[in-house]
């Protein structure tokens, strides 16, 4: 049996935020049930067993200041770079918190199921992997996108030869050269990636807003299923 006390690592999660989404400003703002989707996200992410810390990154421009001021209220831990360069967040936050391992979450995803996290680091840990990743290909709805990183493939990159693509998204430039990686993508038999558990557009907001106040369940520890029971009844 996988125990938690069998690790000895460093497991940092970054959740990638920014307000300046240009299909819906400061949508990680936006309240869900009452809840701004970036502590929706973060509370979700807290029951994972295996994280160590959890990191808010953001960008340094004056649209993020509000995230900012929030994540400080909130004793959230944020960490502001460049707007465009992401993967130079990552790297500086791996440096500065000195992490071994490093979990990727988006934050337009407020339904993130912790177990998923839980179970995408036992693999990583169990395999001697590069990256575990459950979008490469995807067969879970999207706002369950988890990716988990070994330092050293980010240290070993230098940003300089990214594409600006690259460098924005984070992960294509490892897909993209996946010969030199150890790579492991998790799967679902039935694939479920038509689903949709993310918040891209107000329409979203407004959809989900109404699926939640049908859940009877915290809204903290349903899990992805659960969201999925609803949608599949098209509230």
């Amino acid at each position: 049996m996988f125990s938690v006390k069998k690790i000895n690592k460093n497991i940092i999660l970054i959740i990638c935020a920014r307000c300046s989404s240009k299909r819906f400003p400061n949508k990680v703002l936006k309240k869900i049930n009452g809840v701004p989707l970036i502590l929706q996200v973060y509370e979700r992410v807290k029951n994972a067993k295996y994280v160590d810390k959890i990191i808010v990154a953001t960008s340094n421009r004056r649209s993020d200041d509000k995230l900012n001021k929030l994540c400080k209220k909130k004793n959230i831990e944020c960490y502001r770079g460049s707007l465009n360069n992401v993967f130079s967040r990552f790297v500086n936050v791996i440096k500065i918190h000195k992490a071994d391992i490093v979990i990727r979450i988006s934050a337009d995803s407020p339904f993130i199921d912790s177990n998923l996290i839980d179970k995408s680091i036992r693999i990583f840990l169990s395999k001697r992997l590069d990256i575990v990743t459950n979008i490469f290909k995807r067969t879970y709805p999207k706002g369950q996108s988890i990716e988990v990183f070994d330092k050293k493939v980010f240290l070993s990159s230098k940003s300089s030869k990214l594409t600006d693509y690259e460098r924005e998204h984070v992960s294509p430039y490892f897909y993209n050269n996946k010969k030199k990686y150890k790579i492991f993508n998790f799967q679902i038999k039935n694939d479920l990636s038509k689903y949709n558990l993310t918040i891209d557009f107000k329409d979203d907001l407004i959809f989900f807003n109404k699926v939640v106040k049908k859940i009877k369940q915290n809204r903290i520890n349903y899990s992805y299923r659960n969201i999925l029971k609803f949608i599949r009844k098209k509230i």
